[in-house]
């Protein structure tokens, strides 16, 4: 993915004498999950729809049934890496409901198998092509995740409200993301994705405490909401009249909105390590009145 690059004095960058706070839980800039190696997957099936013109009606249908089953199969591996890097970077998460890259694995088997079937009628050889790519596939790619991921003395309700609510606070921030891009403003992207991670830092606080998702609703819920309508109605006025005005006025509610969510992600954690400290005093407590010496 290009990169913006830009100096000391180039539009748009933090002013170096302003310290930039970094929100809790940073975890550093976002990194698609689709890399070469899976891109790469879409050229295989662009090369044997253009070798299967000259076969024949018969060699020409195979060819294009191979071709469209490794397409969809690269199609259904990039959704599957994204949905996988999701996962992985939620404490509670469903498992996909869809196992892409297992059916990835499929199809690129059945491609394979087809194209050879094309070469070399019959049963053996395509079957050995075919298993060995989907084999192939699976350990370059690997499996779905299978199971839910949740935390130890969650209840299933609890962890499907918090499921639901951070996919919806997700939405929304992507919902601004776009709107952002489609403002064609780079300070404007900058500035929302700077509060993306903030918003970030609140919805990993509510994954890691479900008990929070009380206290943090509102933000991730009517909040997000609002900032999406906001962003979306920006981007319609500011790509067609570069309304400055426009511009500042949504700038400065960023600046509010990333205020208000780092100061409810911090009362968060407060309140979470005050609730140990009551823990730890109540079993402090316990352990003395059993007879047990605590230095």
């Amino acid at each position: 993915m290009a990169q913006r690059f830009g100096g000391k004095h180039s539009p748009g960058r933090p002013d170096p004498e302003t310290p930039q706070e970094t929100p809790p839980h940073y975890h550093g800039a976002k990194v698609d999950p689709v890399g070469a190696r899976s891109n790469v997957l879409f050229f295989p099936p662009i090369v044997l729809a253009a070798t299967s013109l000259n076969d024949g009606a018969t060699g020409l249908a195979l060819g294009l049934l191979g071709a469209g089953a490794l397409l969809l199969g690269a199609w259904l591996l990039r959704d599957g890496l994204r949905a996988q890097a999701a996962y992985d970077s939620r404490r509670v998460a469903r498992r996909p409901a869809i196992p892409r890259k297992i059916f990835a694995a499929l199809l690129a088997g059945a491609g394979v198998g087809l194209a050879a079937f094309k070469a070399d009628p019959g049963l053996l050889a395509p079957l050995i092509y075919g298993a060995s790519a989907g084999a192939l596939h699976l350990g370059a790619f690997g499996l779905d995740p299978l199971r839910d991921k949740g935390l130890d003395g969650v209840d299933t309700f609890q962890q499907g409200r918090v499921s639901r609510v951070v996919d919806e606070a997700e939405a929304y921030l992507t919902a601004m993301e776009e709107a952002a891009r489609r403002s064609g403003d780079r300070q404007v992207e900058a500035r929302v994705e700077r509060f993306h991670l903030s918003a970030q830092a609140l919805i990993r606080t509510v994954e890691e405490d479900p008990r929070d998702l009380s206290g943090a609703r509102r933000y991730l819920g009517v909040y997000l909401m609002g900032a999406r309508d906001a962003a979306v109605k920006f981007a319609d006025i500011y790509s067609r009249t570069q309304d400055a005005g426009a511009k500042a006025d949504f700038m400065q509610l960023l600046t509010d909105l990333e205020q208000s969510f780092g100061q409810k992600t911090r009362k968060l954690l407060l309140d979470s390590n005050a609730d140990l400290t009551v823990e730890i005093d109540v079993l402090r407590g316990r352990l003395q009145r059993d007879g047990v010496r605590l230095d």
